[in-house]
């Protein structure tokens, strides 16, 4: 089948460059549309939860009580200076009055938690007109430039909700920039590198551009029809990028192997490339695509959002590498080699010799060399035991940023967690004796220092209790449940909500969902390399393999994100809590993406089995044949990835570092050592399946067209 589309593509090279191109043209000026269409906001609330609905009932009977914009003053004297309070009020005052719903103060409520401990600081909270989100981001965007003026010798800095969600927006698009600005030169030079020449070198980069584009251009497709967060545009751009690259420098180096190959003609040399490298490629963007997809079973939006932007991504990556790849690579021809900066070519394939001493010294010792990374990999994972979960707030911003700077001071200069009480919404009653009775108890609760009631209305009342642990621990998430196991007023109902009752409630879904998410990827997993290699036992150790991979990554990235290791050097800084939903993303892209090493390795490995039926040979063969190429294709993803890593937004910077991390195990610890050493051990049990998954295979499997000859022994020196 792959073979055949290769030669497909060969006759029409020049009709699908041609859409190839109309295409690119497209994507570059209606798919970089995407940065105005997206989502700002975070999307990682869990709909229909008890915080949820607390918010809603809130909203719905007492008005909306976000903190839209919050400005934090600060001035030489106190606010009990009457100086003071002009400033502030005559600041507030010159606000249009048409984009500013509410203002308040602590002159106007005369609320403590509004003044500093020292008395030297305050915060105006506004609500900005506007009926939804992208409404009060208008009027946001219309009085940005004035809210930091304020005279009488203060200070303003501006933060909240929908200023932070600007701040955001505008960091994740100049991140994106810089990113690719810093990645691009990097990875042409090193493919020039790997590749010898400048044409050959500079086509996997072609295709990654393709993907970029496509992705944006899927991205603002996905806006018609549903909320696309601002942060899939990250995650998409990177994960498109690396992918392409990664398919683009498998297919090349086919091709230029099978041009090598006496008597092929370019038709020939392509259609054994889409045979053997075009079915790893389609094998793997399936088995990306289906990861990928698990993000769809959850309730966040924020994960769903993720799921369809990076399936499109993944689907787009898979098409051009199978499609515009091929066509351009029938196009040159022997020219692929064009523009070298050798001065003769080599007399033979000499760079797996060192891949072929490792496979040798494996082939020898399977027990050590298994025992040795399991151990290794289960080590590195052991502090993910420890992981403590938090909220997203302001904090995923740089240091020094306006709206952290106002949320940190909000949280550590002024009394009663100004910005994360936990929240009561009593229903059903207005006997205001019982609803006191009510908040007495709460306030009595271990932990607890207050209850206050912050809004009442005909039967629902809002009280904000305060407490001493910090919002993002373990304890504050225990007296949540402590309040939700206080009794209601007598025929009331209560509903428990707040930012840390937030975190609850999404790890609850989170974890009631992960068992489907484990059926769906791992059923589906299976189900490919079962078709690709005909093998059930392959699959099996695929899957522990990447969970072993996993669970080290997560380990790293607890010791950095979480404790704080590496901070400087990355330039974040640790909350000592990580969001819930992040380790799902990482799982779902990272399970997917190691199963692209893993196809391109096994389906070397499987094509020598097929012609010498020595599985021992088969797998040092592979291990030989593919190990440039794999430590090659996880360097290009490395940069692209550690490009990415640099971003100001601390929970991308932590995808991007995890990425990292699990790539470089992949491509090393597990794919040179670990997958090999089962594989002997297993010996030809690797390639069982009962009778019946046999005859299955036989049929319907995803096989390899005609496989190149074996190459010489002097190529492949001996194991043992």
């Amino acid at each position: 089948m792959f073979d055949r589309w290769g030669r497909w593509v060969h006759r029409r090279r020049r009709w699908i460059l041609a859409v190839a191109g109309a295409a690119l043209v497209f994507a570059g000026v209606w798919g970089t549309g995407v940065f105005g269409a997206l989502s700002s906001s975070g999307g990682f609330d869990t709909p229909g939860s008890e915080s949820a609905q607390a918010m809603e009932i809130a909203e719905r009977d007492l008005g909306r009580d976000a903190a839209d914009v919050v400005i934090l003053y600060e001035g030489g004297t106190t606010v009990d200076d009457p100086a003071y309070r002009a400033a502030v009020e005559r600041a507030l005052g010159a606000l249009p009055a048409d984009k500013v719903a509410s203002a308040a103060t602590y002159w106007t409520t005369q609320a403590p938690q509004f003044v500093s401990e020292d008395r030297k600081a305050t915060y105006a909270v506004l609500q900005l007109a506007g009926s939804d989100d992208a409404a009060r981001e208008g009027s946001y965007e219309a009085i940005e430039g004035e809210l930091t003026e304020a005279g009488g010798g203060l200070t303003a800095k501006v933060g909240g909700l929908v200023a932070t969600e600007a701040a955001v927006n505008e960091r994740v698009s100049s991140d994106i920039a810089r990113a690719e600005a810093m990645a691009i030169p990097v990875l042409l030079v090193l493919l020039v590198l790997i590749f010898g020449g400048l044409v050959s070198a500079s086509l996997p980069l072609l295709v990654g551009g393709l993907a970029i584009l496509g992705s944006f251009t899927a991205l603002h497709a996905l806006t018609y029809f549903t909320d696309v967060s601002i942060f899939a545009v990250n995650i998409t751009t990177f994960l498109g990028l690396g992918l392409a690259i990664d398919y683009g420098l498998f297919m090349v180096s086919r091709f230029r192997e099978e041009l090598r190959r006496d008597g092929r003609s370019v038709e020939d040399a392509l259609g054994a490339t889409m045979a053997t490298a075009g079915r790893t490629v389609a094998v793997s963007g399936i088995t990306v695509a289906v990861s990928l997809s698990g993000l769809l079973l959850f309730d966040q939006s924020f994960l769903v959002s993720m799921g369809y932007g990076g399936i499109a991504t993944v689907l787009v990556c898979m098409v051009g590498a199978l499609t515009v790849l091929p066509a351009l690579l029938a196009a040159l021809g022997p020219k692929v080699n064009a523009l070298s900066i050798r001065r003769r070519k080599p007399s033979g394939d000499r760079s797996g010799l060192w891949w072929g001493r490792v496979a040798r010294s494996v082939m020898r010792r399977p027990v050590v060399y298994a025992l040795a990374t399991v151990a290794l990999l289960l080590a590195l994972g052991s502090p993910f035991l420890n992981i403590n979960w938090g909220g997203v707030d302001a904090k995923v911003m740089p240091e020094g940023a306006d709206a952290r700077v106002v949320a940190e001071a909000l949280e550590t200069r002024f009394p009663g967690n100004a910005t994360s009480p936990i929240e009561a919404v009593v229903t059903g009653t207005s006997d205001r004796a019982a609803v006191q009775a009510y908040g007495d108890r709460l306030a009595s609760l271990p932990g607890a220092t207050d209850a206050t009631v912050t809004g009442s209305e005909g039967t629902t009342t809002r009280i904000a209790l305060a407490y001493e642990a910090d919002p993002n621990s373990g304890a504050a998430r225990d007296l949540v449940q402590d309040v939700r196991d206080v009794p209601a007023p007598a025929g009331a109902q209560v509903h428990v909500g707040g930012s840390t009752a937030g975190v609850v409630d999404t790890l609850g879904s989170l974890g009631a969902t992960l068992p489907w998410l484990a059926v769906l990827v791992g059923g589906a997993t299976f189900a490919l390399l079962f078709l690709a290699f005909g093998s059930v036992l392959l699959p099996l150790k695929a899957i522990v393999m990447n969970m072993l991979s996993l669970s080290a990554t997560f380990g790293v990235v607890v010791l950095i994100f979480q404790d704080g290791n590496l901070s400087g050097l990355l330039g974040f800084t640790a909350t000592g809590a990580i969001a819930p939903a992040m380790p799902i993303l990482m799982l779902a892209m990272l399970f997917g993406i190691s199963m692209d090493y893993e196809v391109f390795l096994l389906s070397r490995i499987r094509e020598q089995y097929d012609l010498t039926g020595d599985n021992t040979a088969a797998v040092a063969s592979g291990v030989q044949r593919t190990g440039a190429i794999i430590t090659s294709a996880a360097l290009l993803f490395i940069i692209v990835i550690g490009a990415f890593a640099t971003s100001g937004i601390t929970f991308i910077k932590m995808v991007g570092v995890g990425m990292v991390i699990a790539i470089v195990l992949d491509a090393t610890v597990v794919r040179a050592l670990l997958v090999p050493a089962t594989m002997r051990l297993l010996g030809r049990a690797n390639w069982w399946a009962p009778g019946p998954l046999a005859r299955l295979y036989g049929r319907y499997g995803i096989r390899e067209g005609d496989s190149p000859a074996p190459p010489a022994r002097s190529e492949l020196e001996p194991v043992s």
